[in-house]
């Protein structure tokens, strides 16, 4: 939800409980592999849709094509038709995306940082008998 000063500097009618929920709702649809490519690849420069998916090696049509649409259903990624024959679409990544990767950049770095720890912890954990 967020700390106690920025909760108090919400105005009084903001709904914090319908902001949790969504926050919830947007992170189950963003939190894949390719969403997290996308983010990344977009955060870099607008694209065409074959550049996009010639960057994000082994992603299908089909799987591009719904990642694209939820994120800009999510108002992360913005879609630009040119009126010209064929028409040219672009994507980019709107003020929203671009704050979604600045924190998943984070999570990168905090994965970088702690990954002796998590190799170490996932080797010698064993699972409670059953």
């Amino acid at each position: 939800m967020g700390t106690r000063q920025e909760i108090s500097a919400l105005p009084p009618e903001a709904d914090l409980a319908r902001a949790d929920s969504l926050a919830r709702e947007i992170f189950s649809e963003v939190a894949n592999k390719w969403a997290f490519l996308i983010i990344e690849f977009l955060g870099q420069r607008t694209m065409r849709f074959s550049e996009l998916r010639n960057e994000v090696g082994g992603i299908s049509h089909k799987m591009l094509t719904q990642n694209l649409r939820m994120l800009e259903r999510n108002g992360l990624v913005e879609r630009t038709v040119h009126p010209t024959i064929p028409p040219r679409v672009e994507y980019t990544l709107t003020e929203a995306g671009v704050g979604l990767r600045a924190v998943v950049d984070g999570m990168c770095g905090w994965t970088q940082r702690y990954l002796g720890h998590i190799e170490a912890s996932r080797s010698s954990f064993r699972a409670p008998a059953g």
